[in-house]
């Protein structure tokens, strides 16, 4: 039986912290737009610890879950399946709860990035890099496997993540050269730099951005402009930012939790900007 716009479910997103999180707002302008009155998406900070017995406490009104760090591989034991996509890295952001009370897990972080840089016309570039070499890198190096057809390097601080590096790309079957952090500004010839580390990591490369720098895809949106995608703009590159990221993965969301689709993407882009302006 399908859903109807009034029938009250729920939904949201769990992690630590959690208080930043724009995911609400996003998913709520969705519901409105969708006309589903009866939908709410809230937000609970919960550990990896905390994770089982919230999900023994989820009623039959719970469509889906949005899972942020630290909760992306821990949640894996606790669901009936999983999606090829999540399990090429080990990582589910999203859980739907089907009718007959199966949990599905996926990622619609790896399809999210490739549907941003599609947006800003990337279709395929023959060679990319990638800063850092966290959980965000991972995730980087799956969507770039859509989309280059040559050599990723990727620059980080230690020979242990560099291996990590290098092992997510035979396993994404990725052709991934690792390169010194210290040799970072390298990495802003690339025809395609998409940079995953924290806040203010990359802003002594901003005086390093060459004169015609091709796209810059930084997966934070808080605060923005980085000094780096500042400087890449002024320069005259494009630049793909983590907002453009948290809304593509956030509409496949939707679209999966509500059973409705096309998800508005527009609208959710306008909500995530409004709140992030007052910030």
């Amino acid at each position: 039986m399908p859903v109807r716009a009034t029938d009250a479910r729920r939904a949201a997103v769990l992690g630590k912290p959690i208080a930043h999180s724009l995911s609400p707002v996003l998913h709520e302008a969705a519901y409105a737009g969708l006309g589903l009155t009866g939908w709410s998406y809230d937000r609970f900070e919960v550990d990896e610890a905390a994770l089982p017995g919230f999900f023994e406490r989820l009623g039959p009104e719970w469509a889906g879950l949005s899972l942020t760090m630290p909760l992306k591989r821990a949640v894996i034991p606790l669901l009936d399946e999983i999606s090829e996509t999540a399990a090429a890295v080990d990582a589910v952001n999203t859980v739907v709860f089907g009718a007959d009370g199966r949990k599905r897990g996926d990622n619609t972080d790896i399809p999210g990035m490739v549907a941003a840089l599609r947006e800003h016309g990337i279709e395929q570039v023959e060679s990319a890099a990638i800063l850092g070499a966290g959980a965000t890198a991972s995730s980087a190096l799956a969507a770039l496997s859509r989309v280059c057809t040559g050599e990723v390097v990727a620059y980080v601080r230690s020979e242990p993540r560099a291996e990590e590096m290098r092992q997510w790309g035979r396993r994404l079957d990725v052709d991934v050269r690792t390169a010194d952090w210290a040799d970072a500004a390298e990495a802003l010839r690339a025809p395609l730099v998409i940079a995953t580390t924290p806040a203010g990591t990359t802003d002594a490369l901003a005086a390093a951005v060459p004169e015609r720098p091709a796209t810059l895809f930084d997966v934070l949106y808080e605060p923005w402009p980085t000094e780096l995608a500042a400087r890449w703009s002024m320069y005259g590159g494009a630049v793909v930012s983590g907002l453009d990221l948290l809304v593509h993965q956030a509409v496949l969301q939707v679209e999966q939790m509500t059973g409705r689709a096309p998800a508005p993407l527009e609208a959710m882009r306008r909500a995530g900007e409004q709140a992030l302006a007052v910030r």
